[in-house]
């Protein structure tokens, strides 16, 4: 049974982020439903030499510290990712930070990579060591660090091993100076750093996407493009919040600073997620996030080059429910569609 409805009406009144914890709590003690069926055959697909059940997954900044990724994935998520994790704990920005603007199915938020450090979320992945499931770690440098690029260094060899992939995150608009880090000689100088962090006494390294910001002009993602193909990035993640506004109703938290989360992101990031399937000519995995509410919306993430895609504010809208209703209509549209496996509709919508 879905107990969402009933409680959204209370929840909604809750300050953002104390709502949020209290999520985290109720899903650490098992109270949050579990998928009872399988997922159809259709919707599997291996990617970076791991199997997904499914393409649905749970974006970077829901589950900071790692504290709940199995439930996450028992809730039916194909794979979960954690973080975003800094080598130091740091606070974040100032409380309030988290803003909900319901009218448009959206929240601003400018945490400022709040968590508990490597040293906490790695001993949390070594007790869950031996668990199935995929379970990506983000990584991310401290706001006040000297050498941004050691931070995500240090980040690569402290979970090699316990990540099943790892995400480079350059794109959060909420750490002053990060977005620069995509500018083209920067990005190939950290990539190329990044990738020499890898153990080397792996059958397979260790996957390393990057996750790139909406709001990049035609030339900087197709720099994006050329760096994550000549340094052998394994994919890329599209996209993180954006720092725009248009659209949104003057007032009700819209004027507030912060990365833009939910339905209003979803055109901008569906369109960078179409140019960069174009510019990488198909050869680099994609994750589609942004603004996903409907089996429709991942579905249309799907054609414009999406291997998988991610979820995160519209669960806080919708609810756990979402999670499946998602995968059943996918599957309806790929046999539809005609496509038997989800990877025959992958960049349908695209000519390279």
């Amino acid at each position: 049974m879905d107990l969402f409805p009933l409680a959204r009406p209370f929840t909604s009144l809750i300050e953002p982020e104390t709502a949020h914890r209290l999520t985290i709590r109720a899903l650490r003690l098992g109270l949050a439903p579990r998928q009872r069926e399988p997922d159809p055959a259709s919707l599997a697909i291996d990617l970076f030499g791991l199997h997904f059940e499914n393409p649905v997954g749970i974006a970077a900044g829901f589950d900071k510290n790692g504290e709940v990724p199995d439930a996450m994935l028992a809730l039916g998520m194909g794979f979960a990712e954690v973080g975003t994790v800094t080598p130091r704990p740091q606070p974040g920005n100032p409380r309030p930070r988290v803003f909900r603007l319901p009218l448009h199915r959206a929240v601003i938020n400018r945490l400022g990579f709040n968590n508990e450090g490597h040293e906490a979320l790695k001993k949390r992945l070594l007790a869950r060591r031996g668990r199935p499931g995929i379970v990506g770690v983000n990584i991310g440098a401290n706001k006040d660090s000297a050498d941004r690029v050691a931070d995500y260094e240090a980040g690569i060899r402290a979970f090699d091993g316990l990540a099943s992939y790892f995400t480079v995150n350059i794109s959060s608009p909420n750490t002053p100076g990060l977005r620069a880090l995509q500018g083209k000689a920067e990005l190939a100088g950290l990539v190329a750093r990044v990738l020499a962090a890898r153990r080397t006494d792996r059958v397979r390294p260790t996957p390393v996407l990057l996750k790139i910001a909406p709001d990049l002009v035609a030339e900087e993602l197709a720099d994006i493009a050329d760096v994550a193909l000549a340094e052998g990035l394994d994919g890329l993640i599209v996209s993180n919040t954006t720092i725009a506004r248009e659209g949104l109703v003057t007032g009700l938290n819209a004027n507030e600073t912060g990365g833009l989360s939910g339905a209003p992101l979803f055109e901008m990031s569906t369109s960078v997620l179409r140019d960069m399937y174009r510019l990488t000519k198909g050869r680099l995995p994609i994750i589609g996030v942004g603004g996903i509410g409907s089996g429709e919306d991942a579905y249309a993430k799907i054609r414009a080059g999406a291997s998988l895609v991610q979820l995160y504010s519209a669960l806080a809208y919708e609810g756990p429910a979402l999670v499946t209703r998602i995968k059943r209509d996918i599957a309806a549209r790929l046999a539809a569609d005609g496509f038997a496996h989800l990877k025959d509709a992958v960049g349908a919508d695209v000519t390279l």
